[in-house]
């Protein structure tokens, strides 16, 4: 059945931080071959919906939901290479494939994303400053273009398109199937450990420091803290544990998977986060965080996944919604530009629920991928009312003239001339896009926002 006689429907869709929320048209193919974009019509593929802004939507057009496209095609191990279709979630690759010993080597916050999502967005993980984004991983993936014709894409085949596509937010093609390769790992389990800072110099020292490095490193940041506490952290450093270095009990359970996720029923009242609240939040998971200065084993989903143990966790943000913030700053100016963020933010009294500083590591060859050497910072600000828009195009300017960006698989509410100036290889991209997609099939409200591929067509 081809897309353009297929059942369409009207539903409600929205990024995770549902804002915005638009009723939009939708259709669902239940296997590759019926998996084709519609003639004449723009449309954008939707994977778990778990990018926090308008990426995967689109209102003058259809959304293509790709959640059944999820089956396995192979795993050469003497590869380490899992070959599957790209509506196939982390989760799943995890659940089927660690317990063979298999661990995806980049992960998101998140694994209920899809894997065509992942190379999208070009996710990146607590491990960026080591193994780069995931689109570094991918060996190969099949794009099917508007006039239906099916390409191989990989470095060393279209890999113009390749590198387009890579961190593209799938305006270049709709993804069907994807090579990535996994890492060997011999538990479900890491050795982490604990570290606290008082103030945000100290934070950057740590994370620049060769001797606390670990294969994984995160810091939450104490949003609410001023004056001398400020950008005061939880460091958190980790790595796969060998079967042999675990204590009993959990060698007899090397491979234990995870839990079911406990839900939120209902959506939170507006007035729940606030910033009483989120101070009291804060303060206790600092002092609690603290005091775990001893290495201990962690499951892997408490240490990389740990939001998602919390079953449609953003509805504790109320109806309104909230903005995930993401950006990234150069080494030079990193520091300064981070503190300026944070001194914003306190000035307009606003409070971030999680707040999360990394290191990046060297950028990577995605013409739109988001990291690139320094610190990025994330913060999720609830929508309580509209002057929170002002404020961040306030912090946009703070990240532009520090010669930052913002991550668009977060992004809501960037604008067309800021995301210009923060994204210099976008007439680079832009070519590739108006050479495999002229009619600008590919589109998305995104797109239509930033003015991305439309701009010799409407």
């Amino acid at each position: 059945m081809s897309p353009e006689t297929r059942d369409l429907r009207t539903i409600e869709l929205s990024g995770w931080g549902r804002y915005p929320r638009r009723v939009e048209t939708v259709f669902r193919p239940h296997d590759i071959a019926t998996a084709l974009p519609p003639r004449d019509v723009h449309m954008i593929a939707r994977g778990q919906g778990r990018s926090y802004g308008d990426a995967a939507m689109l209102d003058d057009g259809l959304v293509m939901l790709t959640e059944e496209l999820s089956s396995f095609t192979n795993f050469d191990e003497a590869t380490a290479t899992l070959t599957t279709q790209a509506g196939t979630t982390l989760a799943k690759v995890i659940e089927e494939l660690m317990p063979r010993g298999w661990f995806p080597v980049v992960v998101p916050g998140t694994k209920y994303v899809s894997i065509g999502g992942c190379v999208a967005a070009d996710i990146h993980g607590k491990n960026h400053h080591r193994d780069g984004t995931f689109g570094a991983h991918v060996s190969e993936f099949e794009l099917v273009l508007a006039d239906h014709s099916r390409l191989r894409c990989s470095p060393e085949l279209n890999s113009d398109l390749y590198w387009a596509t890579i961190g593209g937010m799938g305006l270049t093609g709709l993804m069907t199937e994807v090579s990535f390769r996994l890492t060997p790992v011999e538990s479900s389990y890491l050795f982490v450990q604990h570290h606290s800072t008082d103030d945000l110099n100290s934070s950057f020292k740590v994370l620049s420091d060769k001797n606390w490095d670990d294969q994984y490193t995160v810091a939450w940041i104490d949003s609410v803290a001023k004056g001398t506490r400020l950008g005061r952290s939880i460091l958190m450093r980790g790595h796969h544990a060998q079967v042999g270095d675990l204590p009993q009990p959990f060698r007899a359970r090397p491979f234990a998977l995870h839990r079911e996720p406990l839900p939120v029923p209902f959506n939170f009242p507006s007035w729940t986060l606030n910033s009483f609240s989120m101070s009291a939040f804060n303060g206790l998971y600092y002092r609690l965080q603290s005091r775990k200065s001893k290495p201990f084993v962690a499951h892997y989903d408490s240490f990389f996944f740990p939001l998602d143990q919390i079953g449609n966790w953003n509805r504790i943000y109320g109806k309104r919604g909230f903005i995930q913030y993401q950006c990234v700053l150069p080494l030079a100016t990193a520091y300064d530009g981070i503190r300026q963020i944070l001194e914003k933010l306190a000035k307009a009294r606003r409070s971030s629920f999680l707040s999360v500083l990394k290191r990046f590591g060297p950028e990577g060859k995605g013409l739109l991928s988001f990291p690139f050497e320094g610190y990025t910072l994330t913060l999720d600000l609830p929508v309580s009312d509209s002057k929170l828009f002002s404020l961040l195009d306030q912090l946009d300017e703070i990240v532009l003239s520090n010669g930052g960006r913002v991550y668009l698989a977060k992004d809501a509410r960037l604008k067309p001339d800021t995301f210009a100036a923060m994204y210099p290889r976008l007439e680079e991209w832009q070519k590739i896009k108006n050479k495999f997609d002229p009619q600008n099939c590919f589109d998305s409200d995104l797109a239509h926002r930033l003015q991305i591929g439309v701009m010799s067509h409407r």
